[in-house]
């Protein structure tokens, strides 16, 4: 049976945490492919709030939860995340690739440093993802296979951290204390070592066996490191096409493709962002949306409803259909803006289409419809009126059905169309 993957479609924070948890449970696998705990999911269940940086949100629905080779983890945090997990009476039942990597603290070091010294800041978390993918694509990460075998990560990380204290040095850091972290990291093996394995294997063999798997992207479209908005991004693939790649299955594996928007717009950090309200209706939104950062706790920047922005999604993601997400924080205002097209400041041309660079894009405005809003306070019973005539438009703007409508915090609180 075919796999089903849900991506982000603006610059992450849209709610794919909700929308997994609510489409896991007819899953019997729920999958991560990229990203490390720079991600964060937030699920309310009967009330109880939980955050998740790493572990996939379907396990707190007891589902068989996998983190793809295709990730960076940090093993404390993992750790912490089991740990709360079991406190709240769930234990997981995880597999970690073997072929995962791993954050060190000379990472997180790292990120800071380099970040500090840039003229142009991205927005970085500092939580070491950067630093660990560049490691990886230079052929001297460490993976977790390496943190079960001692020899194998004293040798590895030996060499490993003679190349990360001459870099510091370079940024004004400080020297890593190897023993320390060699202590530290072997005892993470051992922690970790029920939970390693072959994801790769286990997810083809399940999908052989007619099996549901559902597979969760981290951030959004917009933060990928080759098609988002370069190089304010994430480093990893955050598309759909990274899902193969992540967790070792093949493209024809994939027969449905979901992508979660946000009923506006928000993006935490530094880089473009055409619909972007410095003004009261953006603040408004931001305390109505409670736009706080699950991983960081910024405030998140907030505009209208892109659909240039996410057209460019569907196409590159080749979604079949969206999810839209807090559609009760629009309730209350008058009116109510979309983005149909960009206006060229130069030559004047409207656009339908995403601009493909920064300075492409920085030569052009959103052009705006307005609607009509609406004032329903509770739209858990069913949207009719103004703000179906909302999501009917949005519909009809981003040329694909708009299945699911998150109009709550709740799991329970997620119509079907």
């Amino acid at each position: 049976m075919p796999a089903t993957v849900i991506i982000g479609t603006q610059w992450g924070d849209e709610g794919k945490g909700k929308i997994v948890d609510f489409l896991a449970e007819k899953a019997d696998i729920v999958a991560r492919y990229q990203g490390g705990d720079n991600a964060g999911h937030t699920v309310v269940v009967d009330g109880k709030e939980f955050r998740f940086h790493l572990v996939p949100s379907g396990a707190i629905r007891g589902k068989r939860a996998v983190l793809g080779n295709g990730m960076v983890i940090n093993p404390s945090v993992l750790l912490e995340e089991i740990r709360r997990l079991q406190e709240n009476g769930i234990e997981p039942d995880l597999l970690v690739s073997k072929k995962a990597h791993i954050i060190f603290p000379f990472h997180r070091e790292l990120d800071s440093l380099k970040e500090k010294g840039k003229k142009e800041k991205i927005g970085t978390t500092k939580k070491g993802i950067g630093p660990a993918y560049t490691d990886k694509v230079a052929r001297i990460g460490i993976r977790l296979g390496d943190l079960l075998e001692e020899g194998t990560l004293k040798a590895k990380l030996e060499f490993l951290v003679n190349i990360k204290d001459r870099e510091a040095e370079i940024y004004g850091g400080q020297p890593t204390d190897f023993q320390k972290i060699l202590e530290e990291y072997t005892f993470y093996g051992k922690q970790l070592k029920r939970y390693a394995g072959d994801c790769s294997a286990e997810i083809n063999k399940a999908l052989d066996d007619g099996k549901n798997v559902l597979i969760e992207g981290a951030q959004g479209t917009h933060l990928d490191i080759d098609h988002g908005t370069y190089p304010f991004v994430t480093s990893s693939n955050t598309i759909a096409g990274g899902a193969c790649t992540g967790l070792g299955i093949g493209p024809t594996r994939i027969d449905d493709v979901g992508g979660v928007a946000k009923a506006y717009t928000t993006r935490v950090g530094a880089g473009a962002f055409p619909t972007e309200l410095n003004n009261k209706i953006g603040e408004k939104i931001r305390e109505n949306g409670g736009e706080y950062g699950t991983t960081t706790g910024r405030p998140r920047r907030c505009g209208w409803f892109d659909s240039v922005l996410v057209r460019y999604s569907c196409r590159i993601n080749s979604l079949d259909w969206l999810a839209l997400t807090k559609l009760d924080v629009l309730t209350g205002f008058k009116t109510v803006q979309v983005c149909v097209a960009y206006k060229d400041l130069t030559t004047g041309e409207t656009t339908e289409d995403f601009p493909q660079t920064l300075e492409e894009l920085g030569r052009h405005e959103p052009i705006y419809e307005e609607l009509e809003g609406w004032t329903e306070k509770d739209l858990s019973d069913g949207i009719s009126g103004n703000a179906l005539k909302y999501v009917k438009r949005l519909e009809e703007l981003c040329g694909i059905p708009i299945k699911l409508v998150g109009v709550g915090k709740s799991r329970k609180e997620t119509l079907v169309l």
